[in-house]
């Protein structure tokens, strides 16, 4: 499956009933370690970050973790669909260290790349990459 088929398949901001299907793609994507190209990648957290699940910070962080070109192509604004604040507050629950790492990580980025974050924003913004009205 590529990113035209799951944007066919769900919308970019799709309905919370599709989370789950959302996820399972996600997962197998951040498994398959021979993808060279990172679209689809990038589509399913871009959906997961529109629901807005506090949850899915932690998929996402893996995804994002997946090598050196996805780090890169999934933006940290992707980690916080829930909102920065919200994020930080489930990260700092979890004594897990992935989830110490993506708070680090989420902190040392804040004074740079959540400068009046705006989810709303974010997801025009990749209406607009995606061609979606």
């Amino acid at each position: 499956m590529n990113e035209e088929a799951v944007l066919e398949l769900y919308g970019l901001d799709p309905d919370p009933a599709y989370r789950e299907p959302i996820r399972q793609l996600l997962e197998r994507e951040i498994e398959h370690m021979a993808a060279e190209d990172h679209e689809l990648l990038r589509t399913l957290c871009v959906m997961l970050f529109c629901i807005g699940q506090v949850e899915d910070t932690q998929m996402i962080w893996q995804a994002k973790r997946k090598n050196q070109d996805a780090a890169s192509y999934i933006d940290v604004q992707l980690l916080c669909g829930a909102g920065y604040q919200a994020t930080v507050d489930y990260l700092e629950r979890h004594d897990d260290p992935q989830a110490k790492k993506e708070l680090q990580y989420l902190k040392e980025c804040e004074p740079f790349d959540f400068i009046d974050f705006s989810k709303e924003e974010w997801v025009q913004g990749y209406k607009q990459y995606y061609g979606v009205t």
